[in-house]
């Protein structure tokens, strides 16, 4: 054989034409007629569930107050805004046996529904709860004879108010409830008040200046919503602003002023602080 002449290949023109594949389109899958609807009742589901989660931890875990009055000064000022444990203390059913639950004790801060106007919610200190012997001496708390310290309590007046300072004093009379003046000569001895079995009795941090027990009564066991957790924020009050409050008429006004100077009005030392 031979493989002097080996067989000449055919040249490739650099000008011949590549042939490319053609691309094909893949058509979008059309919308079913149905599925807008679907996505919105499954949009509507989730927020529905949204709402009633909310409701739940509204009505049985957590509630929002604000404090309205200086009654609790210096622990809690006007403009702080709470968020109350709602679960902390049970409520005497058999899921009390399963959950960390526990008895309302001297000195918790709670709040309640005030028993002589229930739609309104007050916030005080327990001072007395079942059984104890209470008594003031010159602003001094005694319980069961012996004083009590309270660092909290707050005072800005000289002890001159025979009901308010030296309780109980049966016969003096300095703004508490016809009820409440009858009840309390029947639970008085030995000049110390008898805290009877289901109730509490409630002070306020700031004893010159706190519309509590000593005018009112005990507070039912049952009217206890729970306890304080934390301050979630704190705003300045506007009413101590004379120069603001004049430009302030109406609650919307009031809004837009906070809106605006958010910032500048928010105790930012008290906001997200623990409630003790």
């Amino acid at each position: 054989m031979n493989y002097s002449n080996p067989p000449s290949l055919a040249p490739v023109s650099e000008s011949a034409p590549v042939e490319i594949a053609p691309q094909v389109r893949v058509a979008e899958p059309q919308r079913k007629p149905g599925s807008f609807f679907s996505d919105a009742i499954g949009s509507l589901q989730s927020l529905l569930g949204t709402v009633v989660i909310a409701i739940f931890v509204i009505t049985f875990v957590v509630q929002a107050f604000q404090i309205p009055s200086p009654s609790m000064e210096n622990t809690l000022l006007v403009g702080d805004y709470l968020l109350v444990n709602k679960l902390c203390y049970g409520n005497g059913a058999v899921a009390n046996l399963f959950m960390p639950y526990r008895r309302v004790r001297r000195g918790d801060i709670v709040v309640f529904h005030y028993p002589v106007t229930p739609a309104q919610h007050f916030v005080k200190r327990v001072i007395g709860v079942p059984g104890d012997r209470v008594r003031l001496v010159n602003k001094q708390v005694f319980v069961n004879g012996i004083p009590l310290r309270e660092p909290y309590a707050h005072f800005t007046r000289p002890a001159n108010d025979l009901f308010r300072d030296d309780f109980p004093q049966l016969d003096v009379a300095a703004g508490e409830t016809p009820e409440w003046w009858l009840t309390l000569r029947k639970l008085v001895e030995d000049g110390q008040l008898i805290v009877p079995a289901g109730y509490y009795f409630v002070m306020g941090d700031n004893r010159d200046d706190s519309y509590d027990s000593r005018y009112w009564g005990f507070v039912p066991r049952e009217n206890i919503i729970g306890r304080p957790l934390l301050i979630y924020w704190s705003v300045r009050d506007l009413g101590t602003d004379s120069a603001t409050t004049a430009t302030l008429n109406g609650k919307l006004a009031r809004l837009s002023y906070a809106v605006i100077h958010l910032f500048q009005i928010t105790r930012w030392d008290r906001t997200l602080s623990r409630v003790d």
